[in-house]
């Protein structure tokens, strides 16, 4: 896990929802909805919802003393970027330790704490454990986004956690009253 810093506002993009156009290729970003966190001058840091894989945290994570229970808590893939981080995303705050706001009833943590509450004792509902993440570098997103490579789109607590991994692409373009399979990359911000 490592240390989270405030999320910064200014003149952000985040938060929101980038969804990738159809065309977007990439394997580690084909058909995904990113929870866009931070976006300024920097760069852009984002955590990818709906990459979830069939490994059980438990057997991945590695926390002194070991954690000898299954308790059912999955892993996802929040994108290429540093996989060995690790990043938990609530729909709650969670108490008694340190937390972001990402925006109204978002809450990412880094805590080992957390991380081992949650699986010795299960997670609550609306509880993600990512791991890596999606960064761009200065310019880098700002790029992409004027050459079409995303839609962007209001964060929808429902969309993150109550919705498919397998259909929260197509869930999220269709609220935004696109037919996923009709979009085309141009220039613009969509």
């Amino acid at each position: 896990m490592t240390k989270l810093t405030k999320l910064e506002n200014g003149n952000s993009l985040a938060p929101k929802l980038l969804l990738s156009m159809p065309q977007l290729n990439d394997p580690n970003f084909k058909q995904t909805v990113v929870l866009l966190c931070e976006h300024g001058e920097e760069g852009a840091f984002g955590l990818v919802l709906n990459r979830q894989i069939d490994t059980p945290a438990s057997s991945v994570v590695r926390l002194s003393p070991p954690i000898e229970v299954e308790n059912g808590l999955q892993l996802w893939i929040g994108g290429p970027v540093e996989p060995e981080r690790g990043w938990i995303l609530m729909g709650d705050e969670p108490p008694e330790v340190e937390s972001v706001e990402v925006c109204d009833g978002l809450y990412l943590s880094t805590s080992p704490d957390l991380l081992r509450r949650l699986l010795v004792s299960g997670p609550p509902d609306r509880t993600r454990l990512l791991t890596g993440y999606a960064g761009w570098g200065a310019g880098q997103l700002d790029a992409e986004l004027s050459a079409s490579s995303w839609l962007i789109a209001d964060i929808q607590l429902d969309l993150i956690f109550d919705i498919q991994a397998t259909q929260m692409w197509e869930t999220a373009i269709r609220r935004l009253g696109a037919e996923p399979s009709m979009l085309q990359m141009g220039s613009g911000v969509h």
